[in-house]
Parts: structure tokens; C-alpha cells; sequence
């Protein structure tokens, strides 16, 4: 059994610091460049535009007329000078300023945070990641995190194979880091970048929907995941590892790369993911 078997099917999938990760959230976590799997995109759908609710005109007090003034035969008038119109300085939705304002939103040390998470394309990542993770699907190409250095590791006993505890403990420097952002600091920042990921979302997925409400369908995906007792066993079908329980096999892949974390890192993750929840809906209810 090589070990390029568990990287087909049970390869690391960072999930949630996706949807927290720019929300983060929950940024989510996972998928690893070695996933063969393709990405998921699915065709925009042409969308009439609404018609917006009209805004009321605001009301304002008559000035008084200026009186006329009679001017001398060819006198000249100096022109006024043209008025000076200042554009609004535009939202800096580069990947420094959103990986900047991450950073001030953890208690965990830059290093950590910038060796963990990726460098470009964070908007977008962020976006594809929990457009797939909505719908039952991965984005291995659009991971917003690094993959563990260390292997995923399986040892037999009784003549089966179990995950190894250490595979599970791979992913803690991540859950720490998950659990180091601020709640409110990351919805804040996803309230900053809303309508840029409003508009990422609408390339690839309905111009009538909401992200919020995508990225809610998300969160639940993960945390209708079933906790499981270890050793969780497992079986190599000469191509990947699978469950050898064929409900946990039949869970969608980012419910069973959620399992992959483990029953501790797992709990973890869900109780961040109940909390910033819980904020995204007390927000869209006012």
C-alpha cells in the first residue's frame, strides 16, 4: 500500500479556517494539490436584475433666490473654478491587505499564520472552497491552507488497518490557529469584503443568492458530520484508502476529510463553526 493511496481519497482538505478564513471561516478547511479530483464550478445562471425598492427622495428647504444683478455692458465675468471631485480611495481587496487583517484578527504569531495559510488568491479560494463545501463537494485547487508536512500514517493490527493517532495530530496546529481569530474581528472583515465575494460568488454560482446563505449551507454541512470512537478502521482498495464502515464511507468528502482531523480536533472545529454561525445569523436578522 503506498502512501500515494490515501492521498486519492482521504488526503488532508482544509475546510473550515476557509470559511473562517476570510470569515473565515470557518474558513473550512482542506483540499491538498495532490487531490486528482476536479473542481467543481458550476455554470452561472443569467439572472434578471431586481428591481430595486425605489429610495425616498430626501426634502429640503427652499433657498431664497439670489437677487438678479444687472451687469455693465461687456463687463466680463471670471468663470467659476470647476468644482474638485475626490473618488473614494477603492477597497484594497489585495491578498496582503486581507492576510493583514487576518493576522490582526488571531492571537496566534505571524509566523504561524503565514506559514499556514496561502499567499494568493484568498478572495477567490475563499469563495470556490465554500461554494463546493455547499454542496457536498471539495476544491482541491482553491485550498486556502498549506498541506501538513507530515504523512498520513495507518497501522496494522488483528489483521486490519486503523488510522494512526498521529495522522489526527497533524491537524491541531491548524485547529489552534482556527480557534485563535476573533469572532467578531472575522465577520467584520467578511462585512468589509462582502460585496467582493458577493460578486466571486455570482461568476460562478447563482446572481440571485446570497453568499451568507452559502456559506450558512456550508457550515452545516460540516456540522451534521457524525462523531465516531477511535481506532476508525480503515481498508486500501489497491488505489486509496476508504472507511471500512460503509457509513462513514457514504458521509460526503468533506465530512469524512472533517473525520480525518479526528474525534478532539473535530470537536473543536464544530464549536467555533456553532459560534460564528450563531454571529451570521443574529447579524442578518437585524
Amino acid at each position: 500500500m503506498s502512501e500515494s493511496s490515501e492521498k486519492k481519497s482521504l488526503a488532508p482538505h482544509f475546510i473550515v479556517v476557509g470559511i473562517l478564513l476570510i470569515v473565515i471561516l470557518a474558513v473550512v478547511f482542506w483540499p491538498s494539490s495532490e487531490e486528482t479530483d476536479s473542481v467543481v464550478t458550476p455554470e452561472p445562471e443569467i439572472v434578471e436584475p431586481e428591481e430595486s425598492t425605489p429610495i425616498e427622495p430626501e426634502v429640503f428647504e427652499p433657498i431664497p433666490t439670489a437677487p438678479a444683478v444687472e451687469l455693465e455692458e461687456k463687463e466680463e465675468v471670471e468663470p467659476l473654478p470647476e468644482p474638485v471631485v475626490v473618488d473614494p480611495e477603492p477597497l484594497d481587496v489585495s491578498d496582503p491587505a486581507v492576510k493583514r487583517a487576518l493576522l490582526e484578527s488571531s492571537t496566534s504569531d505571524e509566523d504561524t499564520v503565514n506559514r499556514l495559510l496561502v499567499n494568493e488568491g484568498l478572495i477567490q479560494r475563499f469563495v470556490v472552497s465554500v461554494t463546493n463545501l455547499a454542496n457536498d463537494e471539495m476544491a482541491p485547487n482553491h485550498q486556502l491552507l498549506t498541506p501538513p508536512e507530515q504523512s498520513f500514517r495507518v497501522y496494522s493490527q488483528a489483521g486490519k488497518q486503523w488510522i494512526d493517532a498521529a495522522s489526527y495530530k497533524r491537524y491541531t496546529p491548524y485547529v489552534d490557529m482556527l480557534e485563535s481569530f476573533n469572532n467578531e474581528a472575522l465577520l467584520n472583515i467578511y462585512d468589509i469584503y462582502k460585496d467582493d465575494i458577493q460578486s466571486k460568488y455570482a461568476e460562478i454560482g447563482s446572481q440571485g443568492k446570497d453568499f451568507s446563505t452559502v456559506l450558512l449551507d456550508a457550515i452545516d454541512q460540516l456540522l451534521d458530520t457524525p462523531e465516531v470512537p477511535v481506532p476508525v478502521e480503515v481498508y486500501t482498495d489497491s488505489v486509496a484508502y476508504k472507511y471500512a464502515d460503509e457509513r462513514l464511507e457514504n458521509l460526503s468528502e468533506p465530512q469524512k476529510q472533517l473525520l480525518r482531523t479526528g474525534p478532539d480536533n473535530m470537536r473543536r472545529i464544530k464549536a467555533k463553526l456553532r459560534e460564528l454561525k450563531a454571529l451570521i445569523e443574529s447579524r442578518g436578522s437585524h
